[in-house]
């Protein structure tokens, strides 16, 4: 594989404002796509979109990186966020879909709302937007969707309950929209991150933890995914901490 050109290609990325979704998102530009950010935050999204220039002005990318706020939960917004993406570059090639959340208690203690939260964002979230881009996908000829999933989908914990079925769903969601597109040349993936350093887990700032992965890494198995002859479908990749705590 070379190095990678996306300079005519435009993506979409979800829960991007902060995390992997940034990390992809820089990614993405860096290696010259356009790219659109959605998240509920304006003003997180708007300091990612800053974030994002500054870095590729620095480094010298030559994408675009741009925010609209809506949430994945809300099928018409992801509609919406779609149809924006048409509307502001053109058209579109890759959806990654990074919005998640995770409400961790035993089963017993969890409350409805909490469940809900993580299943409408983790699985409903992704069903709603992939529904929504398919369509505008088929019309460039194919593309790419990479769901980013999560090695609690296959290894589930206690007080995981919510969210490892969410994620061993979106597994099986993955899976059966591989089948059901590939010969609209739209290719469909996995990655599934172990521990991130991120402050997903209840705000908890955990980005000095450094035996934990890094937004970045996930990232880069995004972009070596896109670099693949067509071909080729890495239908899952896993990612975890070469050296986790003992």
């Amino acid at each position: 594989m070379g190095t990678l050109d996306l300079k005519t290609k435009v993506a979409v990325v979800t829960g991007g404002s902060r995390g992997i979704g940034q990390a992809v998102a820089s990614s993405l530009a860096a290696s010259g796509a356009d790219v659109l950010v959605c998240g509920r935050s304006v003003e997180a999204l708007s300091s990612m979109t800053s974030a994002v220039a500054a870095k590729l002005l620095r480094d010298g990318g030559s994408g675009r990186v741009e925010s609209f706020a809506a949430d994945v939960r809300d099928p018409a917004e992801m509609e919406t966020l779609v149809a924006e993406a048409v509307k502001r570059f053109g058209g579109l090639d890759i959806v990654v879909n990074n919005a998640g959340v995770g409400r961790f208690a035993e089963l017993a203690a969890q409350s409805v709302d909490d469940w809900r939260e993580v299943i409408d964002t983790n699985l409903l979230g992704v069903y709603f937007s992939c529904r929504a881009a398919i369509p505008a996908l088929r019309r460039r000829g194919g593309g790419w969707i990479i769901n980013i999933s999560s090695l609690a989908g296959q290894h589930p914990f206690v007080g995981g309950s919510a969210y490892c079925a969410s994620k061993a769903g979106l597994d099986a969601l993955t899976e059966v929209l591989m089948q059901e597109v590939r010969y609209d040349k739209i290719r469909v993936s996995c990655v599934a991150p172990g521990s991130v350093a991120t402050r997903f887990v209840d705000q908890v700032d955990d980005l000095h933890t450094t035996w934990k992965l890094h937004p970045a890494d996930v990232a880069q198995v995004v972009i070596d995914l896109l670099a693949h002859d067509p071909r080729s479908l890495p239908s899952r990749v896993e990612i975890r901490p070469s050296r986790p705590r003992k």
